[in-house]
């Protein structure tokens, strides 16, 4: 059982997870989140393993499951994301292994840093958003960073993750530089330290400031999109309702907009207005400029054939929520 046991808390565990640490002969994982667990281990055989030690973590885990003992194999947060599940397979195909095997393998999803982190400082994730770990460790560095830039320049709110170690120092320094770019000084963010764990810390700073706050790699970094807002202590990225509705007096739709459906500025509006610009001259360069969108896929929309609007919103699922 592959088991992300949430941001270290117990009152943030699922219940199949203390249920499957509960149900376990054998309990392996880091150190840190061993003794995170600690209460529940009574009795249990417990392998504590470093922390570039997870390859073994996965080997000992399929070890003891083939001796017939049934293996929790914890992480911390969620154990698909930067956690044992994606190594601990690779191990598992490496050897052999099938679903159809005599081992059978759970994995007990978990809260991520990126949910706790949010939920502390208040609903900075309500629009679209991505997670990006500076450990170079395994990766190599100009990888993260177009990945750093790119996102940047998308306007995401960004988690970011393994910000900082004893070792690592200026990657945060040049995730900065990269976001900086892209956003404007002033952007808002939040430093979040050992989230829902007893040396808990939150610092909301800026952009500009970010590299000199107290970072290391029991923190998380949510930097905010161009929306985003710091107010009475809490940290809100809109969802864009103020772009069709009054959000004052009686939340009726702006003039243009029709409730459950696309913005005048979505898909449909867009390629009518890309249709007329072009058509008044202005051209395929020019609009992508504008657009900051590739020349060949704005080329590819205006060859396309406009889709009547009745048509589009027929096909549309009727289970499709306003958002």
């Amino acid at each position: 059982m592959l088991v992300g046991i949430g941001p270290g808390s117990h009152d943030h565990m699922t219940h199949r997870a203390r249920a499957a640490i509960a149900e376990a002969d054998v309990v392996v994982g880091y150190t840190t989140y061993i003794k995170l667990v600690a209460d529940l281990l009574e009795g249990k055989e417990v392998v504590r393993k470093g922390m570039t030690e997870e390859l073994d973590r996965a080997v000992h885990a399929l070890a003891s499951a083939r001796e017939g003992k049934k293996v929790a194999l914890i992480s911390s947060g969620d154990a698909g994301v930067y956690g044992m599940a994606g190594p601990t397979y690779e191990v598992l195909f490496q050897a052999g292994w099938t679903p159809e095997s005599d081992v059978a393998v759970e994995v007990v999803p978990g809260a991520s840093a990126i949910n706790a982190c949010a939920a502390l400082v208040g609903a900075p994730l309500t629009h679209d958003f991505c997670s990006i770990s500076l450990s170079d460790l395994l990766t190599p560095w100009p990888v993260i960073a177009r990945r750093l830039d790119a996102v940047a320049a998308a306007d995401f709110v960004v988690a970011l993750y393994n910000p900082k170690s004893g070792r690592r120092t200026q990657q945060i320094v040049q995730a900065q530089q990269l976001f900086l770019r892209h956003r404007r000084p002033d952007t808002p963010v939040a430093v979040v330290k050992s989230a829902y764990r007893r040396r808990e810390r939150i610092e909301f700073t800026t952009l500009d400031k970010m590299s000199d706050c107290d970072i290391g790699m029991l923190t998380t970094v949510l930097i905010g999109n161009s929306h985003t807002f710091v107010r009475h202590g809490l940290m809100v990225t809109p969802r864009g309702y103020a772009n069709k509705y009054e959000l004052h007096g009686d939340g009726s739709t702006r003039e243009g907009e029709r409730p459950g459906r696309s913005l005048s500025t979505g898909l449909l509006g867009w390629m009518e207005n890309l249709r007329i610009d072009h058509a008044e001259g202005e051209s395929i360069a020019a609009l992508a400029l504008r657009h900051r969108l590739p020349a060949d896929y704005i080329g590819s929309v205006l060859a396309a054939p406009l889709l009547e609007p009745v048509a589009m919103e027929e096909a549309a699922s009727p289970e499709e929520s306003e958002a």
